[in-house]
């Protein structure tokens, strides 16, 4: 088949799917009951494109394939199509977003089970879907800005899917507001390349950017990058994804795992000729995602919410992906957006089906008037390992690959990145310096927060009300299934990179994949190779750090469970306090910013809407009216002064047309 055909079906599949849940059960109401059509229809739109992509990704041969479906639109010097590119890169990229993605459409028909809101979730997925392809397949910078602000408007419609509560309603518009901020740097970007060069076809960004003057290839690599800490939730703008936790389970698997936050990456990957060629600014995204992996990982130790703590990771997670990009090692950022869309889609989803079996127990308790019960609260579960085998075992696979334990798929790219960061500072770049050992504390921190989080919940005593009583179950084979697919892809998903001091790289799949010779991702050059036993001195390093943070958690919590926690504020005081009440950032923006706006808003706007808007609005009417009233008068109902005025205006036109 030919890659035009192919391309289509992959990007229309997700649009149809998203038609036929979300338009039809409009106008046939009796469809939103049958979840199974539903919920197949929804699942099926994406796994189809997961095969279609996985046949282009095995007969592809090298060469960029773009294929263009029509123009869009053409004015003077401005010629955009809708065209999408086919290379490695954004072959890899669909594969994770349709893969991961089918697994967690399956997982919801068991989560979202005897949801009202059925029908409207799955339309709101697929049509997650179809920005998220135009995202990594656009051939151009407006394609993939649409696909960028499509998955944008689908958090916020996933987010506040319960939007009832007022809470989830608040956090989806945390979450668009804070997006729009970085959105529109990365338009000002996008503006500054169109007047210097002319298009925004990445063909001619890439091959003519690095030779634009150095400033504007800095302001354009910043405004790119500050456009990207709003998608993917970097200092500054990384407060709403912990907030984004309120949607449904699912919606944090998929977007906060898998596919949106790592846009950034993929933004700063595709652009990476650019990239390298504004070092300054390399400076600022390394020492940003070191400081955002170790300011979240310093948070996520301190929460009892089991999602919160997963979010908290993945803020971190992905300060560690743009640390990579940072040192000039996108290659390795992307393999952390594929194992960490393995080991932490495996995680949410794992959280999901400890809340799905904890409402059980939550309702008995009510039931029985012995209080309230939060399923989300690591300090009430504890013991579920007995009643939800599978999803222990799941959750213990991508606690261990999270945490970098050695041969799962997590150390493979955590220890690439820290080596990279590593070597990029053996070669003489300071800064790395900096950002290797931020990115080693960080480490230690990950493998202590997550053992924790998987002992609190899985290992010792039952700790909620009844217990011996009442306990959770295992959830349905809809949401097993790909906890198992997740959790084996947590084991083995890293030896597609294994380590350049094994056989010389040359079994480093990716890195060949990604930065070979016809590969679209570039790497910075270093001049001064680390020795190979130094190599092999890191990567027993990192192996050490994960084992000893793995083990000395587990010690700690399998016996003394919340006490250690107590342990723990008593020993680091005010720090604990303040990273346990997320260092205020949140308070200091209301403070400043959301303040700024609303008394502004108030003061300055709100007079002006009042007095000058509203003036004019009821100005027009009130002369509207008061024309109208004088018109009025004119109409007697008396035939005779309609003949009259009639022959006078007989008369005035025969004047104009005699002495006009």
């Amino acid at each position: 088949m030919e890659p035009d055909f192919l391309v289509r079906l992959i990007l229309l599949l997700p649009l149809a799917g998203a038609v036929f849940n979300g338009i039809v059960p409009l106008f046939v109401p009796a469809l939103r009951r049958r979840e199974g059509l539903i919920g197949s229809v929804g699942t099926a739109v994406v796994a189809i494109p997961f095969v279609l992509a996985l046949y282009l990704f095995l007969s592809f041969e090298g060469e960029p394939i773009v294929a263009t479906v029509y123009t869009w639109m053409a004015s003077g010097e401005l010629d955009l199509s809708f065209a999408y590119r086919i290379d490695q890169l954004s072959l890899l990229m669909t594969l994770i977003v349709t893969g991961v993605g089918g697994l967690i459409h399956l997982y919801s028909i068991g989560y979202m089970h005897e949801d009202p809101g059925f029908w409207r979730f799955f339309a709101y997925l697929n049509l997650f879907i179809f920005a998220m392809l135009n995202l990594v397949l656009g051939n151009n910078l407006p394609v993939l800005f649409l696909g960028w602000e499509g998955v944008g408007l689908c958090s916020y419609l996933l987010i506040g899917f319960w939007y009832t509560d007022l809470k989830n309603s608040a956090a989806a518009n945390k979450a668009f507001i804070m997006n729009r901020v970085g959105d529109f740097a990365f338009l000002l970007a996008m503006f500054l390349l169109f007047k210097e060069l002319g298009s925004l076809d990445f063909d001619v960004v890439l091959t003519e950017g690095p030779a634009m003057s150095q400033s504007t290839i800095n302001w354009v690599v910043f405004l790119f990058f500050f456009g990207a800490t709003g998608k993917s939730a970097q200092i500054p703008l990384y407060t709403w994804l912990p907030d984004a936790m309120a949607g449904p389970t699912p919606v944090s698997a998929l977007i906060h795992a898998a596919t949106m936050v790592t846009s950034g990456l993929y933004l700063l990957a595709r652009l990476s000729p650019v990239v390298l060629s504004a070092p300054a600014v390399m400076t600022v995204i390394a020492v940003v995602g070191a400081l955002t992996a170790l300011v979240a990982a310093t948070i996520a130790i301190t929460q009892n919410d089991i999602k919160k703590v997963l979010a908290y990771s993945t803020v971190s997670q992905l300060g560690y992906m743009f640390l990579a990009s940072g040192v000039g090692a996108f290659y390795v950022a992307i393999f952390h957006v594929m194992t960490h869309a393995f080991f932490k889609g495996c995680l949410f989803l794992g959280s999901g089906s400890v809340i799905h079996g904890m409402h059980h127990v939550e309702h008995e308790v009510a039931h029985h008037g012995k209080g309230a019960l939060d399923p989300q609260d690591m300090r009430t579960m504890g013991g579920l390992k007995k009643y939800m085998p599978t999803t222990r075992m799941t959750f213990l696979l991508s606690t261990l690959a999270i945490a970098g334990i050695p041969l799962f798929s997590g150390f493979f790219s955590k220890d690439e990145i820290l080596f990279k960061a590593f070597e990029y500072g053996y070669d003489g770049h300071v800064y790395a310096w900096f950002a290797w050992g931020i990115g080693i504390l960080t480490a230690i921190l990950t493998a202590v927060y997550m053992t924790r989080c998987y002992v609190l919940t899985f290992e010792g005593k039952e700790r909620w009300p009844m217990a011996g009583e009442v306990h959770p179950h295992e959830s349905p084979w809809t949401m097993t299934l790909p906890l198992w697919v997740l959790g084996v892809l947590s084991v083995v998903g890293g030896f597609v990179g294994l380590p350049a001091v094994i056989a010389h790289g040359e079994l480093n799949w990716i890195h060949h994949w990604l930065a070979g010779e016809h590969g679209p991702v570039l790497e910075a050059e270093v001049h001064t190779h680390v020795p190979l036993a130094l190599e092999w001195g890191l990567i027993a390093l990192g192996s050490l750090i994960a084992l000893v943070g793995v083990g000395l958690a587990w010690q700690w919590y399998r016996q003394h469970a919340l006490a250690f926690d107590a342990r723990l504020r008593s020993a680091f005081g005010k720090l604990y306090q303040w990273a346990s009440e997320l260092y205020h950032v949140d308070d200091f923006y209301r403070a400043t910013f959301v303040r700024a706006v609303v008394e502004g808003a108030e003061e300055g706007l709100a007079p002006f809407d009042r007095r000058v808007v509203d003036g004019i609005v009821n100005g027009v009417a009130k002369l509207t009216a008061g024309v109208s009233r004088g018109l009025r008068l004119l109409q007697t109902g008396i035939v005779q002064s309609y003949a009259v005025a009639i022959v006078f205006g007989v008369v005035l036109i025969i004047a104009l047309m005699l002495f006009g």
